[in-house]
């Protein structure tokens, strides 16, 4: 155990439908790069610290006007978050780091684009260009028994139920689930935490499970990768798009109104990218005085 030799570190929550993350400037910190997992547990830890589903950092990119690193409250480090990469938009842009409506930020996804809209000089939603989906199973990764090149209706057994999934990568893999009763939340975490680590997913997997209200409409519950049942999972919002319209339960080329438990999402799959918008909100900001990790 060491102390990280900052005082006065300064940082702020935010939450993109009630996903929510402390965010911290590492251009002014520049933490060490092996504390920043650490870290991630220490203040997203509910009850006993800040408590969030993620840590995120602001860095300098050589590649876009910014960069994006997230770290979820288990320590590990994720590809990518679409309420999180919401969250630092707005950010940024508040800030005077990257004072643009058009912003290109660097994330292990590689460059996405984030349009502000703007009220009274204040970030009130951000549009995603999320990019296409990854649809080959060993790019997701997925593995099936019959090595197809994309896993569609995919039957998996996990506990007492077969369920079909489909997968999808949205720079972070995907399990899509259409359910015609949705899940309470002892059965998305019983089925979620097992599907998450099944041997099928290599690097694990979000899990989603949608029920389709109409074709321009669905609820999704998610089971977040590496931090249990979340309010709301932007990429996991924009599989399930992806995966509907696949399967021919939405319409192609049309925004889709995902209702997730912390609020909605509109997300459109033009068939080579996929668009999400939602809105994004500052809790408070704070200073940690010292800390332990």
């Amino acid at each position: 155990m060491g102390t990280i030799p900052l005082k006065g570190l300064d940082f702020e929550k935010y939450h993109g439908l009630g996903n929510d993350y402390v965010l911290i400037n590492d251009i002014k910190w520049n933490i060490p790069e092996e504390q920043k997992s650490k870290l991630a547990i220490k203040l997203c830890e509910i009850h006993f610290s800040i408590g969030a589903d993620g840590l995120i950092f602001i860095g300098n990119s050589d590649r876009a006007d910014i960069k994006m690193r997230i770290f979820n409250n288990d320590g590990t480090e994720a590809e990518m978050c679409g309420n999180g990469i919401r969250c630092f938009s707005k950010y940024v842009y508040e800030h005077d780091i990257v004072r643009k409506e058009e912003i290109k930020i660097e994330t292990l996804k590689g460059i996405l684009v984030a349009r502000n809209k703007i009220i009274d000089e204040k970030v009130v939603s951000v549009q995603i260009d999320m990019g296409p989906p990854i649809l080959k199973c060993e790019d997701i990764p997925v593995i099936t028994e019959h090595l197809s090149n994309k896993c569609v209706n995919e039957p998996i057994a996990i506990l007492d139920k077969v369920f079909n999934f489909t997968a999808v990568s949205m720079g972070n893999p995907h399990a899509v689930i259409f359910i015609d009763t949705q899940l309470n939340d002892d059965e998305l975490n019983m089925y979620g935490a097992t599907m998450e680590s099944h041997k099928m997913f290599p690097n694990k997997t979000n899990v989603e499970f949608v029920k389709v209200i109409s074709n321009e409409e669905s609820i999704v519950r998610v089971f977040e990768r590496g931090v249990g049942i979340t309010k709301s999972c932007g990429t996991g919002a924009c599989a399930s798009v992806v995966a509907g319209s696949i399967l021919g339960k939405f319409k192609k080329k049309f925004p889709i109104m995902i209702h997730n438990d912390g609020g909605d999402l509109i997300i459109t799959y033009t068939s080579k990218t996929v668009l999400m918008e939602g809105p994004v909100e500052k809790v408070f900001s704070g200073i940690l005085e010292e800390i332990d990790v």
